[in-house]
Formats: structure tokens, sequence, C-alpha cells
């Protein structure tokens, strides 16, 4: 058992030291500037989209529509540029496409639904307004 239990604290040591080992960055995820540049300029795809978000949200409480206008239009300029740039730095968060997908699904529905939002809706859709019809019964 002595030998055994050696072992067994020495592998535990070691697995301690390295805990997320085989974990790999997004791909995508390096740094666009050296380690010496300040945050902001490293991390500029990030601090873009959520610059134009945090703008989207402030103007929301002057006009509701353009500030999430603004806002899921941020959300598409993320996916366009962790679709096209190779290197985002803290925007990779998955895998590229999930990436993509994820901020493109979430902006386009943002954008749709500001578009359909009561009173005065900007865009209107026939096929809901059939839809609710035959649901509501």
């Amino acid at each position: 058992m002595g030998a055994n239990g050696a072992t067994w604290r020495r592998r535990r040591r070691v697995s301690d030291k390295y805990p997320t080992r085989g974990t790999a960055r997004p791909e995508g995820g390096q740094r666009l500037a050296g380690g010496d540049a300040p945050a902001p300029i490293r991390q500029w795809p990030l601090m873009a989209v959520l610059g134009t978000v945090l703008v989207g949200l402030l103007i929301t409480l002057a006009d509701f529509r353009i500030g999430l206008l603004v806002l899921g239009g941020g959300l598409l300029a993320g996916a366009v540029l962790r679709g096209w740039l190779p290197s985002v730095g803290m925007l990779a968060v998955r895998s590229r496409f999930t990436d993509v997908a994820t901020y493109g699904v979430l902006g386009a529905a943002i954008v749709l639904l500001t578009l359909m939002a009561e009173p005065d809706p900007w865009l209107e859709l026939p096929v809901l307004k059939d839809l609710l019809r035959f649901s509501a019964g």
C-alpha cells in the first residue's frame, strides 16, 4: 500500500497543478495584439460589440425601436466579425459555427421582433395574422 499510495498522491498533485490541461481554446480565440497592448486594443471585436449593445440599450430609453434595432445590429455585427476575422479574442466563446449561429439568430430575432412590435409595426407579416386567427379560434 505504501508504494501505491505514494504514487497516487504524486499523480494527484500533478493533476491539481494543471486542472484544465485537456481544454482547448476556441478557434480564433487568440489575442489580436501583443500582451503589452492595452486590453481594449487586444479585444477590439468584443469591445465593439459590447459598446454597440450598450449604446442600443441607452437609446432604448428614448426610443425603444431604434435602440433595439441598434442592439440587434450589434449582435449581427458580432456574428459577422466572428465569421470573418481569423482571431477575435474573447468574442470567441465556442466553435466558430456555434458563435456565428448564436449571435446571428439572436440578433435577427431581436431585429425582426422589433420591426413587428405594436403599436404601429414597421413590418407586417400576413402569415402571422392568419396563424393567430386560426390559433385563437
